[in-house]
């Protein structure tokens, strides 16, 4: 594991020092965006078929609401005769969390990356690069002991809030409109237990990104950030004629 982090480190530096020209004393920073944009390239077939299959799945509501009039008394059959529809028309209620779950691995390598003092046995000097006046390593707790909120670093935490509101707004209004245009049947998804709860609470899950960005080192946030972001644009586009979305894009423009 050492050694693994020993490489990672060091390719988040050649790419620093390929930046360095542009953006000086912020290319580690800069490197760290670059890195999410380029793991969230490698996941975007991923979300094409994830928005394909929830594409799918709203095509599929008015054909499930008539297998739950026919075994309205009978839940098993029921449920055996959605997952059949399912599987004919290749579609997995589960699909849309691929993306989210290949991302994991790149974001707890940049936490560990920049929670970690030393990394192969040496010092780690990435701690000590900077974005603007707040260092990659350093949390939000460490800006407000030094400046407070509007302090030189606490100004930089008060900019990536301000972003991940706006996009979590928009999230929210996006989410709640396709949930009102494509309701989830009564008595929730045959398939996946607890998803009519996990539907209430899904469009207020953007917020929870402010609480990861205030906890988490800076070079962690900036990731969460740059793919929350990107999220918010991917789905705009990959999602743009599913219904409830038009309204959504219409007001936030």
């Amino acid at each position: 594991m050492s050694a693994f982090m020993s490489l990672f480190a060091e390719l988040v530096g050649h790419i620093a020092d390929l930046l360095d020209p542009l953006f000086h004393a912020s290319a580690t920073a800069a490197a760290i965006v670059l890195f999410t944009a380029c793991v969230r390239l490698l996941v975007h077939p991923l979300s094409r078929a994830a928005a394909r299959g929830q594409k799918a799945r709203a095509r599929l509501n008015p054909q499930i609401a008539e297998l739950r009039k026919k075994h309205a008394k009978n839940p098993e059959k029921l449920q055996k005769a959605v997952l059949e529809l399912h599987r004919k028309e290749q579609v997995s209620p589960l699909s849309g969390c691929l993306p989210s779950l290949f991302q994991l691995p790149a974001f707890f390598l940049l936490y560990h990356l920049f929670s970690s003092s030393s990394i192969g046995g040496d010092a780690n000097t990435l701690l000590d690069h900077t974005l603007f006046a707040a260092p990659l390593g350093g949390r939000w707790t460490d800006a407000l002991a030094d400046g407070g909120v509007f302090g030189a670093q606490g100004l930089v935490y008060v900019g990536l809030f301000l972003l991940v509101a706006a996009v979590a707004t928009f999230n929210f209004r996006r989410t709640k409109s396709q949930m009102a245009a494509n309701p989830l049947p009564q008595g929730g998804d045959q398939q996946v237990p607890g998803m009519g709860a996990i539907t209430k609470v899904m469009p207020l899950m953007s917020f929870m990104t402010l609480f990861t960005v205030a906890v988490v080192p800076l070079a962690a946030a900036l990731y969460v950030v740059t793919s929350t972001t990107w999220s918010a644009v991917e789905r705009a586009v990959l999602y743009r004629d599913m219904p409830g979305t038009v309204g959504v894009l219409a007001t936030a423009g």
